[in-house]
């Protein structure tokens, strides 16, 4: 008898910006809306099993759609109520993932835009597919 194995990629088709801030998320929220003119707004938490445990992680989610663009924004939390998002950057308190497209120079002018927050230290891009944990981002 013959074995069929079956290989999954996950679609990361996706843009991600990885932020750290010392900020809670709604105050973060209020600053990039007023920073880059556009609405975020509150969504239903994200929620993730916690691994060995089994248990339920909560983490904050904003999300915002250019209409023009077509593009599709969120705002996700990377500590939750037990844990990470994304483990292997725990230095990061905030990702930015976008969806749908986005060209080379929208996406330097977002990030420069994110940088001139008073309070952020650093805004800069991730490459999804880099990560160990990349199925948390996908939803």
């Amino acid at each position: 008898m013959s074995k069929l194995t079956l290989k999954y990629e996950p679609d990361l088709n996706f843009v991600l910006i990885a932020i750290t801030v010392p900020l809670k998320d709604y105050r973060f929220c209020y600053a990039l809306n007023k920073q880059l003119n556009i609405r975020f707004d509150r969504i239903d938490e994200l929620s993730l099993k916690n691994y060995p445990n089994e248990e339920l992680v909560y983490f904050t989610r904003y999300f915002c759609n250019a209409a023009e663009s077509e593009t599709d924004y969120y705002l996700l939390a990377n500590k939750g109520t037990e844990g990470f998002l994304i483990p292997e950057m725990k230095k990061a308190d905030f990702f930015i993932l976008i969806r749908n497209y986005i060209d080379d120079d929208s996406l330097e002018y977002l990030i420069s835009r994110i940088n001139k927050i008073p309070e952020v230290l650093v805004a800069t891009e991730v490459e999804p597919k880099k990560l160990k944990s990349k199925e948390n981002l996908i939803f």
